[in-house]
């Protein structure tokens, strides 16, 4: 490789050193800008975390196959986070499809490199670059040296889900196909406070949320915001049991493992925010979101109790509190859920890129997208069309 780079694999994240990951951009606090910001799932107490707790490994079929790019010293100055699958769950962006008919065909589509953050639909860098490196360059490094990895493997493809929209153009440089979908973010337009954000929506809209969460905390429910040394063993107790019974309601089979909360909580417990319902002094429902460098990101809920509205206080009322208390830029609240739209979070496009190695299934992959993009155009910008803002001041996708 150009200038005596080269790339490795190692399957266990513990193998690779905090310290180095941690001078990869985006990180690490301390490895954070304007240009890249803290991203908590990318940071080396998370990943391994979801290794070492066996919520991600080879059994639960997430091989660890993270792509290192190294000095001839053995200096770590890149990385995408990268697992060897047998399966295409817990992944929020679809191929089963693909799968279905390659293998009809006589193909095998798994195992496949997927280049992810497990369980996790949220957007953040993929092409990893230590500070005080050509940004431009070692991201098309690597973006060609998974190319590599995956024809080495002799695998059907590499799928880099969740890209930031700065990224696409280097996958698309390297012959990647570019597939997009909807999520729904809270951009935080400089509101001093919910009621400042409130006065910017349609007046019906905007009675219809105040009556929303007026009947979310009846029933003498009321909500605690839950970070650093608040979150004991006892509290992930009891928001696990409101994940298990949720989740598995909803999933059929939870992915996160009890210990996974004990170790972030003990490796990262200031970028963690549960918000938590009470009623008659217990907790009765939870949502985990994580705070990012100028984002808080929302990931899953459960409750052991159902009430109106709670639902929605909980997963993303509560959030635009906490981002407008932080003074953060965006709330993302997960995959998909039109539903989010009436509450201030409007659509925006998300992005991944899909290395095919089998010039066939490539060919059909590529036209399905060209479609699919097309559609995910025209539904975001109807949705968009349909906000809750009043005309004028309706948030825009940055």
């Amino acid at each position: 490789m150009a200038g005596n780079l080269s790339i490795r694999i190692e399957q266990s994240f513990a193998a690779i050193s905090p310290e180095s990951w941690s001078r990869l951009a985006g990180t690490s606090r301390e490895s954070s800008s304007a240009a890249v910001p803290y991203n908590p799932f990318l940071s080396h107490a998370f990943l391994s975390s979801l290794e070492q707790s066996g919520s991600a490994t080879a059994k639960t079929g997430w091989h660890g196959h993270h792509v290192l790019l190294e000095t001839e010293e053995g200096m770590l100055i890149g990385a995408i986070p990268a697992y060897l699958k047998s399966h295409s769950q817990g992944e929020y962006v679809f191929d089963h499809g693909w799968a279905d008919a390659f293998e009809r065909a006589g193909g095998r589509y798994y195992p496949k490199l997927q280049c992810a953050i497990p369980f996790t639909p949220a957007t953040g860098p993929r092409l990893l670059v230590a500070s005080g490196y050509d940004r431009e360059t070692m991201q098309a490094t690597l973006a060609a040296g998974l190319q590599e990895v995956t024809r080495q493997l002799g695998i059907s493809s590499a799928h880099v889900t969740f890209v930031p929209e700065n990224e696409v153009e280097v996958f698309e440089e390297a012959d990647y196909l570019h597939r997009t979908d909807q999520q729904f973010h809270f951009i935080n337009e400089g509101y001093a406070d919910h009621d400042a954000f409130l006065e910017t929506l349609a007046s019906r809209k905007r009675k219809a949320l105040k009556k929303e969460r007026r009947a979310a905390l009846e029933n003498g429910i009321s909500i605690d915001w839950l970070t650093g040394s608040d979150l004991t063993e006892d509290i992930w107790d009891q928001f696990f049991a409101f994940y298990m019974d949720t989740g598995g309601r909803k999933w059929g089979r939870p992915y996160l493992t009890r210990s996974f909360y004990s170790m972030i909580s003990s490796r990262m417990a200031d970028d963690i925010l549960l918000v938590m319902a009470k009623r008659d002094g217990r907790y009765i429902a939870g949502a985990i979101n994580f705070i990012g460098g100028d984002t808080l990101y929302g990931r899953h809920w459960g409750c052991i109790e159902d009430h109106p509205f709670l639902h929605f206080e909980v997963c993303y009322h509560q959030a635009i509190d906490f981002a407008l208390a932080r003074g953060l830029k965006r709330v993302e609240a997960g995959a998909q859920g039109e539903h989010k739209l009436a509450r201030g979070y409007l659509p925006v496009t998300t992005h991944s890129m899909h290395y095919i190695a089998h010039p066939g299934l490539r060919r059909a992959i590529s036209d399905y997208l060209d479609r699919e993009r097309q559609e995910v155009d025209g539904m975001n910008e109807y949705l968009s069309e349909h906000s809750p803002f009043r005309k004028g001041e309706r948030q825009q996708d940055d």
